[in-house]
């Protein structure tokens, strides 16, 4: 008997009136809420404009979104398109079933698509959003939680994972590996080795969202080994676990390879934002001139008019003094 272990909710559902309130999707909208912000600020400080991240984020995720379904329904068909399965539910997002290798392909599609129209370049942008996703997958892996779902080996570890019995499933109860927790730590882990390797080596041209990646994949394919859910085999592997090597071989040559092609980090990220800056420091430079000619002049009013009125005391006081000896003179007659 486990003594010690981490509770499930009884429902992955909230219900406000009519309206359902699943744990799910709210773990994967704040991710993606996260993922803008940091990228955002990531962006800004590398000489990019404010909102361009969330700009190009709109194209990214609804394409990511569409990609980690993707992979999900093609992955796993036998249970939507198989006998006494209803193939409606490949469309039902909410009730889990995203697979990060699809939301990342086809998301960066989509973030594609926003920087070409922007004139800006992928690499540079996925480097500055990679942290972002490390903690949006990390924030998002507690929907598992709420779902139920993508467990591990049964495990009477005091972290271990209280599951309740699903007889449609076929589901049995019982504490097991907390994968879903194991991936979210890791995830935070990525996070920020890539913060620091950014920050220390000045990585650019997608070295950083390559580092993300490989990292990422090493832990993917130990929380792999961990589950116990239904997936594809082959050589005695599942099928995450041989994407998870291959993905982290293509991201470790892109980083050996772009360090020799194009080393350190992009000079200008957003031209736009270099011509803004340009336009800005031109208008300080008119308004500075301005009010100087502005200041110039107005002393130059200033003393015309000072010596004007200078010129009209003298000439008032002129004639007084003319018209003394006159007075004099005048006075000396008999």
């Amino acid at each position: 008997m486990n003594l010690a272990y981490i509770p499930s909710p009884s429902s992955g559902v909230i219900h406000l009136g009519p309206i359902p309130l699943r744990g799910y999707a709210f773990c994967i909208i704040i991710g993606v809420f996260v993922a803008v912000w940091l990228g955002g600020r990531r962006w800004v400080a590398r000489g990019g404009q404010v909102g361009t991240v969330a700009d190009i984020a709109v194209w990214a995720v609804p394409f990511g979104l569409v990609g980690g379904r993707l992979y999900h329904v093609i992955t796993d068909y036998e249970l939507y398109f198989t006998a006494g399965r209803d193939w409606v539910d490949a469309f039902k997002i909410w009730q889990g079933g995203l697979g990060i290798w699809g939301a990342i392909a086809l998301g960066a599609v989509g973030a594609w698509i926003g920087c070409r129209r922007r004139g800006i370049p992928l690499p540079a942008y996925a480097d500055a959003i990679a942290p972002g996703i490390a903690f949006a997958q990390a924030i998002g892996r507690w929907g598992n939680w709420f779902n139920q779902e993508l467990y591990g080996k049964p495990t009477t570890l005091p972290w271990a994972l209280k599951i309740d019995a699903d007889p449609a499933t076929g589901r049995v109860a019982g504490t097991y590996h907390p994968t879903f927790l194991y991936e979210s730590l890791w995830c935070v882990g990525v996070a920020l080795l890539v913060i620091w390797a950014d920050r220390r080596f000045k990585l650019g041209h997608g070295r950083a969202f390559a580092l993300y990646v490989a990292a990422y994949t090493v832990g993917r394919f130990w929380t792999e080994y961990l589950r116990v859910d239904d997936a594809h085999h082959f050589l005695g592997l599942r099928l995450n676990g041989w994407t998870s090597i291959v993905v982290f071989l293509g991201a470790v040559a892109y980083l050996v390879i772009s360090a020799k092609k194009a080393p350190g980090r992009e000079a200008v990220v957003e031209p736009a934002a270099v011509e803004a800056g340009a336009a800005g420091d031109v208008a300080e430079a008119t308004e500075a001139e301005s009010g100087t000619d502005g200041g110039t002049k107005a002393g130059s009013e200033t003393k015309a008019e000072a010596g004007e009125k200078a010129g009209s005391e003298a000439r008032a006081g002129g004639g007084g003094e003319a018209e003394a000896p006159a007075e004099a003179e005048a006075t000396k007659k008999p």
